[in-house]
């Protein structure tokens, strides 16, 4: 599956409107113009995970960004009335409503899809919790989709950078209606022409493009990491708001470009009268309802971690206190502070 090219503004010309989160650990960065998260990084240390260096895919959108009203492509009638790839989210002003040195709200409208989006982000530490109300303003209920999109890239991403999950059951995108879900796989692994892949790496090869994965337990979270570099960074949620995860990669004149590190309400990339006959797969539902005058609210939390030149990849993720633990496969633990 190819990836649209998107136009959006670039981050130069957005500075003066980047909502900037710091404390001693951390910073975290937001653009009010499409309200994606494009900076996260430990203080002292200039990598950050979301920025898009040489290489990434021209006009994709970039950072963390929200996937709302929905994930992937409008119909052929939506798009001809001006509906754009992954909703409105990515693309509207956001207007920020207060912040503070650790603590910011914003909010934005789609005009097109009626909704209202609200959104809360706090830095503690190294942990950023962001917690996201959507509202239906129209005067009809309706189904959507709403699927959060953080997009990992060089210089962070290269050959030796490990993603993780406790994802479960999936499938490839590549595979053709009306069943993708057969053959299906198990996390790490996906297929290409009945041959196994292991996406826990990429190196030169992106196929398959898009695999979707069912989380079993009741908080799912997914890890990147380069231990040459020292850095990982991850997400947690709880699997009742996001019961999907989508694992996306891309490779530029051979080398990894970008990874999509995608949770979210739905787990596939199709228009909505696609998925409001499929319905469910795995019996996961495709999509969500809200009615008139009904929100919704969700929380995630995300967050960095050094580690050392040998991480070989983390095999639990738990939230203690307010801090989280990365358990990594040799067993040892990875404290980071949420305070």
């Amino acid at each position: 599956m190819k990836t649209p090219i998107l136009l959006v503004a670039t981050l130069a010309a957005a500075t003066a409107q980047t909502v900037v989160l710091e404390t001693p650990e951390a910073k975290l960065g937001i653009m009010l113009q499409g309200g994606a998260i494009t900076a996260f990084q430990l203080n002292g240390l200039a990598l950050n995970p979301l920025t898009w260096g040489e290489g990434g895919p021209a006009g994709q959108l970039r950072g963390h960004f929200l996937c709302l009203d929905r994930w992937g492509a409008p119909s052929d009638a939506e798009k001809a009335n001006g509906v754009p790839f992954h909703g409105e989210a990515p693309r509207v002003l956001w207007t920020r409503d207060s912040a503070t040195a650790t603590e910011a709200k914003m909010q934005a409208r789609l005009p097109m899809a009626g909704l209202r989006v609200s959104r809360t982000a706090e830095l503690r530490g190294a942990v950023a919790k962001i917690t996201e109300t959507v509202t239906n303003e129209n005067k009809l209920g309706r189904v959507y989709n709403w699927v959060q999109h953080p997009s990992i890239a060089p210089p962070f991403l290269d050959a030796t950078t490990i993603v993780d999950a406790n994802a479960r059951q999936g499938f490839m995108q590549s595979s053709p209606m009306p069943n993708p879900e057969q053959p299906s796989v198990v996390w790490p692994q996906a297929l290409k022409d009945g041959s196994p892949v292991n996406l826990r790496m990429l190196t030169d090869d992106p196929n398959p493009n898009v695999v979707s994965y069912v989380v079993d337990e009741e908080w799912g979270w997914t890890t990147a990491a380069t231990p040459a570099k020292g850095l990982l960074i991850g997400y947690l949620w709880k699997t009742a708001e996001y019961p999907w995860f989508n694992a996306w990669r891309h490779t530029e004149q051979g080398k990894p470009a970008a990874r999509g590190l995608e949770f979210g309400t739905t787990g596939l990339h199709q228009p909505y009268p696609v998925l409001v006959k499929k319905g469910r797969i795995f019996g996961r539902p495709l999509y969500d309802f809200l009615d008139t005058g009904e929100s919704s609210t969700k929380t995630y939390w995300m967050f960095l971690a050094r580690v050392p030149a040998n991480f070989e990849g983390a095999s639990s993720v738990r939230m203690v206190g307010s801090g989280i633990v990365v358990t990594g496969r040799d067993g040892k633990e990875i404290r980071v502070s949420g305070r």
